[in-house]
């Protein structure tokens, strides 16, 4: 596939604080919805690896956790995985909100950013949530902290700019046969997917109720005729969570459920049978065994 010499893959990732919309910006990307979203922050605590095949090329994108200033395990876990993909990569788009307040945060991924030789595109985000004339500010107020490559401003959620993003990534790529074939669109496990979908559904409907201890695992997943039978445990921390996440007369574990189901079935293409529990796993967030169980590993975030 992609003999000519023309073509391009290479591999593109998406840092930034929790909450920028990196997941959003991706799943746009790809057309696709990979990556899960969530009002809070630390939503993606793996590294998903996704990709788009063009006909002048392939781009692969990591996105990885937001780089913030670990409080346990997982925590640590998930920065280590955001600063150690820095140097894998051709390009980093580095995504940040549209202000020229730059605080603590920014700054630290400011001195991670100096210290590598990628090449960095700035990516202005939300700029549906401004003035046009004040992403002009902003540009200026970032173009006086690093050398980028590239500022590009977008809207993920209105896919304003897209486009023009996608051509600058392909600028730093080099020439060479694609890595994945052209139907390829992630490389994550669709048990995987399922449990993040199940755990977006969670976050989104349980709202500040439930602080961000909650894990999904997927117990088995199997066919049956037209059918998949899908059960999953969400995890939490504390006994307290658990009669929330169930609800009254469990009415709240229907409603997560009832959410996530639809957005299997469309992944997997077939009629979904979803079965949900629940279990109190205390400091599931700082114990290695249960977070490699839960699919984290620790030790992949120094590859």
């Amino acid at each position: 596939m992609n003999e000519n010499s023309s073509f391009k893959s290479g591999f593109a990732t998406l840092i930034g604080r929790p909450n920028v919309g990196k997941s959003t910006l991706m799943n746009r990307l790809i057309g696709q919805k990979i990556a899960i979203t969530s009002r809070k922050p630390q939503t993606t605590r793996n590294r998903i690896q996704t990709v788009l095949t063009l006909e002048e090329g392939q781009i692969v994108f990591l996105d990885t956790p937001g780089i913030h200033k670990a409080k346990n395990k997982l925590g640590n876990y998930m920065v280590s995985v955001a600063e150690h993909t820095l140097e894998e990569v051709d390009v980093i788009l580095w995504l940040v909100e549209p202000t020229d307040y730059i605080g603590a945060g920014e700054r630290h991924i400011i001195e991670q950013l100096k210290k590598t030789k990628t090449p960095v595109i700035l990516v202005i985000n939300k700029t549906d949530t401004v003035k046009k004339e004040e992403v002009l500010h902003f540009i200026d107020v970032y173009r006086k902290e690093l050398d980028f490559q590239e500022i590009v401003p977008v809207s993920a959620l209105k896919g304003d700019n897209t486009e023009e993003l996608v051509k600058c990534i392909l600028k730093y790529l080099p020439y060479g046969p694609a890595f994945y074939d052209e139907d390829t669109i992630t490389d994550q496990p669709m048990r995987q997917i399922a449990a993040e979908l199940i755990r977006e559904k969670a976050l989104r409907l349980l709202e500040d109720e439930i602080p961000h201890g909650v894990a999904v695992s997927i117990e088995s997943m199997k066919e049956k005729g037209k059918i998949c039978h899908i059960e999953a445990t969400i995890v939490c921390e504390r006994e307290s969570h658990k009669g929330i996440i169930i609800g009254k007369g469990g009415q709240m574990l229907k409603k997560i459920g009832s959410a996530a189901r639809p957005e299997i079935e469309k992944m997997l293409e077939t009629q979904v049978n979803l079965q949900l529990w629940v279990k109190v796993k205390k400091d599931w967030r700082d114990s290695d065994f249960l977070l490699k169980n839960f699919g984290y590993h620790p030790e992949n975030a120094d590859r």
